[in-house]
């Protein structure tokens, strides 16, 4: 990979996580690049990248924190509790990749 601009990595950790992680509605798979949350994940995770830190915990503590507004704005859901475990162990093992790329 080799992307010593963050701006790049950035925004190829987001292109990744959005193809890759979807929330589970109804059974309706929607990933978070249709949703438009792709990149806010990507920027909230980077700094557990950077650090070294990224594990099961902390990226579960980070996706707890990102809020996901439903019905109009009425209500706000954490991420977390919109993500089937296959995809945060799939998120999981995208910033792993990352964190040894860099």
């Amino acid at each position: 990979m080799a992307k010593t601009n963050t701006t790049e990595l950035l925004e190829a950790l987001a292109a990744e996580i959005g193809e890759s992680v979807y929330m589970d509605i109804a059974k309706w798979h929607l990933y978070l690049s249709n949703a438009k949350l792709h990149t806010v994940v990507a920027e909230q995770l980077y700094p557990l990248i950077t650090s070294k830190a990224v594990n099961e915990d902390q990226v579960i503590k980070v996706l707890g924190s990102i809020p996901v507004k439903i019905g109009g704005g009425k209500h706000e859901v954490p991420l977390i509790d919109l993500l089937p475990l296959q995809c945060q162990v799939n998120l999981v093992d995208i910033l792993e990749k990352y964190q040894r790329e860099i």
